[in-house]
This record gives structure tokens, C-alpha cells and sequence, in this order.
């Protein structure tokens, strides 16, 4: 049985992809068509603990949605994903890569600039320490300046106190998705789109070891510094950086 972690992952994709239209009976029938089985009992809760709640529903869910929109959580990009220079804006975020013997994470800072992916993290548990090394990764490597926006979604890894703290201690500032918005973070969900069309769909992985060693080599050695983008004028993010420096 898939996990419930995993499972509202991939609930959560496609409540987005149908913009809130579908409740837990299309959501069940849509998880089957992807060879997910999952009862509509257990899609419901899962939904429900989550907050997804579908359009035209009962009035006690759009109060939640309601009383939900006034905290105070900034939004710094509303949807706007263009900066003039490099290490300005990184957006991140997570997702899942299924193995035969189990599940690996995938955590990804981006930079909004060159499209390049300035550090990831890979794990075995979905945890805060995943997006945490993620950012350390990024840090490291690209030094940026005071004043970095990173902006990710409303997730418990990105808004807990640990990560937040990491953020301040390092000079950014956090920037977070509205709750259920896919388009608020529209450059992660293209990046992780391409990655599973081009690697993850049809690779059947064996192991999470595996996964790890491919994702390594595509990202750092393929899409990095080869792989071309219409937005960057058809050139890698290596090669926009370079030519852009």
C-alpha cells in the first residue's frame, strides 16, 4: 500500500491539475488510470487533511479556505518570475521519485534568473533536514547576497522554525505560495514536469541508490550545463550565465 505521504503527493497533483474541480470519486478514478489504488474513503481523508476542498462544496470547507487566506504568509512573487541578475530569486520545492524498493525524495532550489538548479537534496524521508541541505548546497555555492528572496510553497519543511531561522541567519528572506495555487510556483512545477518526462517516467529504478546516481547526472551534467531552454533564448543555464555575467 502506498504510502499516505506519497499518496497525497500525488493527490495533491492532480487537484491542482484540475484546478480544484475534482473531489475524492474523480481523484480515486484518476489515481487508478496512473495505477495508484487508493479507496475513496481514504482519498477523502487524505484530502480533508490537507484542506483540499473542491469547488461548490459545503459552506463549513469555504470558511476554512476564508479564515485560512487572512494569515499572514507573504507572497513576494505573485506569479511574477523575472529578476535582472543571478541569486536573486530561488524558488523551491519537493517531490517524490518511486523505486522498486522504496521512495526517494527530491528537494530543489532553482534560480528564477537562469533557470539553473542551484542545489538539491536527495533523501529517503521527507523531512526538514531535506530542504535544509538543499539550501546549504545552494548557499555554498553561490554565495548570493543579502536581500535573497526564496519562495516555496506553505509545505511544514519550508515554514517550519528551523528553516526559517536558516533563511534569516543567511540574509533571505522567505517568500511562500498561496495554498492550493500551483501558478504561484510555476517554474518548480515545470522543472519537476521536465525532469520526470525526461528521466524519472520511463526509468522503472530499481533502488533508491540508483535514482540518487541518476538524478545526480542529470541535473549537474545534463541539464545544468546542457540542456536548452526556449525562455534563455535556447541556451543551458550554464551557458546564459556565462554569456550574462
Amino acid at each position: 500500500m502506498l504510502e499516505n505521504d506519497v499518496l497525497s503527493i500525488e493527490i495533491r497533483t492532480i487537484f491542482e491539475e484540475h484546478k480544484g474541480r475534482y473531489g475524492s470519486k474523480r481523484i480515486s478514478k484518476a489515481l487508478a488510470l496512473k495505477g495508484i489504488t487508493a479507496n475513496r474513503k481514504r482519498v477523502s481523508k487524505l484530502m480533508r487533511n490537507m484542506k483540499l476542498c473542491p469547488r461548490g462544496t459545503r459552506y463549513r470547507y469555504k470558511r476554512y479556505n476564508l479564515e485560512s487566506a487572512s494569515v499572514e504568509r507573504p507572497n513576494l512573487l505573485n506569479q511574477s518570475f523575472q529578476t535582472d541578475d543571478k541569486n536573486k530569486i530561488w524558488v523551491g520545492d519537493i517531490t517524490y521519485v518511486p523505486t522498486k524498493k522504496g521512495v526517494l525524495y527530491l528537494a530543489v532550489f532553482l534560480d528564477i534568473y537562469s533557470r539553473k538548479v542551484s542545489g538539491w537534496s536527495m533523501g529517503r524521508k521527507m523531512k526538514e533536514n531535506l530542504v535544509i541541505d538543499a539550501f546549504m548546497q545552494a548557499y555554498g555555492r553561490e554565495h548570493p547576497k543579502e536581500g535573497l528572496i526564496v519562495h516555496t510553497d506553505q509545505g511544514s519543511q519550508f515554514t517550519g522554525g528551523n528553516f526559517q531561522a536558516l533563511l534569516r541567519t543567511h540574509g533571505a528572506v522567505s517568500s511562500v505560495s498561496r495554498k492550493g495555487n500551483p501558478y504561484d510556483n510555476a517554474l518548480m512545477e515545470s522543472f519537476y514536469r521536465t525532469i520526470k518526462r525526461e528521466l524519472i517516467q520511463d526509468a522503472q529504478f530499481e533502488s533508491p541508490e540508483q535514482a540518487q546516481q541518476e538524478i545526480f547526472k542529470y541535473i549537474e551534467l545534463y541539464y545544468n550545463t546542457k540542456r536548452m531552454h526556449s525562455s534563455l533564448g535556447y541556451l543551458s543555464p550554464a551557458q546564459f550565465e556565462a554569456l550574462n555575467s
